[in-house]
């Protein structure tokens, strides 16, 4: 069963990752994530992931000098159709903060959980196998679908 098929109905959180391996083309995780992009981009799925994902895209591109690859993150990130980039605002702040206090996950991870919980995520896809599991939202690799 690929990946889509697994996630189900409803809305998904990307974790950076994601977005770093649909837009650099990565050659084992791009074909798994991008339908992904695509459902959204057709109206068919929802996707969500916390604005720091927009701070953590532009680093790279930025230290190059790739303004081409830094413009590319960002039009995903705020103008893609079923895509939505989840403030940084006072309530998810709060919200991270708890969840760092009962799962002990790091400040950007906290964030992003956040953002996922936030908009009733069923899942948050990443490739980062410290996050522990959080009640109401499943934990999806990306590497047991590549």
């Amino acid at each position: 069963m690929g990946l889509t098929a697994a996630l189900g109905a409803g809305p998904i959180a990307l974790d950076t990752v994601a977005f770093i391996y649909f837009i650099e083309e990565h050659e084992r995780f791009e074909p798994v994530v991008a339908p992904l992009f695509v459902g959204a981009a057709r109206g068919r799925r929802r996707l969500v992931t916390s604005a720091l994902t927009l701070l953590e895209v532009l680093v790279v591109p930025y230290r190059a000098g790739d303004v081409a690859l830094a413009e590319r993150y960002e039009a995903l990130l705020t103008r893609s159709r079923g895509l939505i980039l989840v403030g940084i605002e006072r309530g998810q702040l709060r919200a991270a903060a708890q969840l760092r206090a009962a799962y002990g996950v790091r400040t950007p991870d906290a964030l992003q959980l956040a953002a996922a919980l936030a908009h009733r995520c069923g899942a948050f896809v990443t490739n980062d196998r410290r996050l522990p599991a959080i009640p109401g939202l499943r934990v999806v690799q990306l590497s047991d679908y590549a």
